[in-house]
């Protein structure tokens, strides 16, 4: 049986990662498109009649034939369509969104650009790298006092947010942070890795195109 979802997308890519491990604790299998973009195959054309940003993931709802980008995005479709992670009420859906947007502004942007100058596979001077990591930090330290006395961001269950902060702290190892000074992110992390269903970026997002299972 055809997969609903296709996702497009690169192994080493944070947001595609976000999105494959919805549709993973989901329980939605998903057929994975590889984007060679060290080809730069996202800046061709048949990448870019799809996804106008020229940037991954991109997901392909097999159901409607709708193409969607940007990650957050795709988490509240997904949400939306499935009737999981999204929140239970209306205060709580507002509020998945609320860090939905926080995570792309204040820790994402920062934590991401620190892992990939830490990686070398960005050139930058010291004082940029810098910046980008104290920002991360910054990041991570509100994250910290929210987490405390929580299981979850939001509500008494799992959402999407957790989910999409998630695929930002996982990464935190190699833009040179370390977890243990973070308890209350390190036990978050845990707990989201002891969902059924969890499975590692290296195991959901392989260097070459996969149909499901």
């Amino acid at each position: 049986m055809t997969a609903r979802f296709e996702l497009h997308g690169f192994a080493y890519s944070g947001p595609t990662y976000k999105v494959a491990l919805t549709l993973s604790l989901m329980s939605e299998s998903f057929d994975y498109v590889h984007v060679n973009m060290m080809a730069g195959e996202h800046k061709q054309p048949p990448h870019l009649s799809r996804q106008r940003y020229g940037q991954v993931p991109l997901l392909l709802d097999r159901n409607n034939g709708r193409y969607l980008c940007q990650s957050a995005a795709i988490l509240e479709y997904l949400a939306d369509m499935t009737g999981k992670f999204g929140g239970a009420s209306l205060d709580e859906r507002l509020q998945v969104r609320e860090w939905l947007y926080w995570d792309f502004d204040r820790l994402a942007a920062p934590l991401y650009k620190a892992r990939v100058i830490k990686l070398g596979f960005r050139k930058a001077p010291p004082e940029v790298a810098d910046d980008c990591f104290q920002a991360a930090k910054a990041g991570l330290g509100v994250l910290e006092t929210h987490l405390a006395g929580r299981q979850w961001l939001v509500g008494e269950g799992m959402t999407i947010a957790d989910i999409d902060v998630y695929g930002v702290v996982a990464f935190a190892g190699e833009a040179g942070i370390d977890l243990a000074d973070y308890p209350q992110i390190l036990a978050f992390t845990q707990r989201v890795e002891a969902l059924p269903g969890f499975k590692a970026r290296a195991d959901l997002l392989p260097m070459e195109s996969r149909a499901a299972a």
